[in-house]
């Protein structure tokens, strides 16, 4: 499938000119197809090949030590969680994949700390975490950006998602889905959903595989260019803009039998606000014609709901 692709670059230093495009075409995009690739993002391209370097080094370990990361009580928001542990809302069948998630890093004294648990500290690869954080940071900064953009595409203030991600409940998940060693009793590695959060910001995984779904109903394969992001709207952006801009359905579907052998590597960042966000839809976004479609919920609340939908919560 051939996603819009827009250069951020022409909004964080383009002309005046230059900015209202990329705001119309992004706001476009994700009106029509909920996914674009994004060039010129801004997270350097080094970082992300550590990255990838360090997590294929942790999925890597003996199942024994990377069990040891597994924390109970966390529902899989830090650390590591076990194959098979994560289905797709409304699916019961366990997704083909671990990973390990990464999250938001405040000072002790911040008010916000007790939000917070801290990260999980990988003992056995010494770069491990300051990677982790360092990328963190990167995705976060771009998705900033991007926010800004959507707000002025909704008729907000430029800045109106700024003190909602400041210090927000992103997460940074690293994922593996191992080769595929019998007769799986699915083709999907990742039941179709939508996520759950605001954006998510995904640099080119390791394999082909990722397939959404058109408003037409078909599945169609998607990939981007090594320099790009895809960027997808989640479901708390759809609740708020009362479906103005849609969270797209999407999925990973397993490689030919001949790839079967192979392992595939995927890093999403799921942008969230502050848990005391509130989704209620927009005013501008409602209308004879687009009645309210959803209830009042704060971003904690909605998470917690879907949290417990996917299994990591009990």
């Amino acid at each position: 499938m051939s996603i819009p692709v827009v250069d951020l670059a022409q909004f964080t230093e383009g002309s005046a000119e230059q900015k209202a495009a990329f705001v119309s075409a992004l706001g476009m995009a994700y009106e029509e197809v909920g996914f674009v690739a994004v060039k010129n993002h801004g997270i350097p391209a080094e970082l992300i090949a550590q990255q990838y370097e360090y997590v294929q080094q942790f999925f890597s370990l003996p199942l024994a030590k990377k069990n040891k990361y597994e924390i109970p009580g966390l529902a899989g928001q830090r650390g590591y969680t076990s194959f098979g542990k994560e289905h797709a809302k409304g699916s019961e069948a366990p997704d083909l994949k671990e990973f390990f998630q990464y999250g938001q890093t405040v000072e002790r004294s911040d008010p916000m700390k007790a939000e917070y648990p801290d990260n999980v500290d990988v003992s056995e690869i010494e770069l491990f975490n300051q990677t982790l954080f360092n990328a963190y940071r990167n995705f976060e900064k771009s998705g900033k950006a991007l926010l800004q953009a959507i707000a002025l595409y909704l008729g907000l203030d430029e800045f109106y998602f700024d003190d909602f991600v400041e210090k927000g409940n992103s997460i940074l998940r690293c994922i593996h889905y191992p080769p595929i060693t019998q007769e799986p009793k699915s083709a999907i590695r990742a039941e179709q959903h939508e996520d759950i959060n605001l954006i998510t910001l995904l640099v080119g995984a390791s394999a082909d595989g990722l397939q959404v779904l058109t408003k037409q109903g078909e599945w169609v394969n998607v990939t981007s260019l090594p320099d790009q992001i895809v960027v997808n709207v989640g479901d708390m952006l759809q609740r708020l803009t009362n479906n103005k801009l849609r969270s797209t359905t999407h999925r990973v579907v397993n490689p030919a039998r001949e790839l079967w052998h192979t392992s595939r590597f995927s890093m999403p960042f799921f942008l969230h606000p502050r848990s005391e966000m509130s989704l209620a839809c927009l005013e501008s976004c409602i209308s004879n014609n687009q009645p309210k479609a959803y209830s009042d919920i704060t971003a904690g609340d909605y998470l917690d709901e879907r949290l417990r939908e996917i299994g990591l919560k009990k």
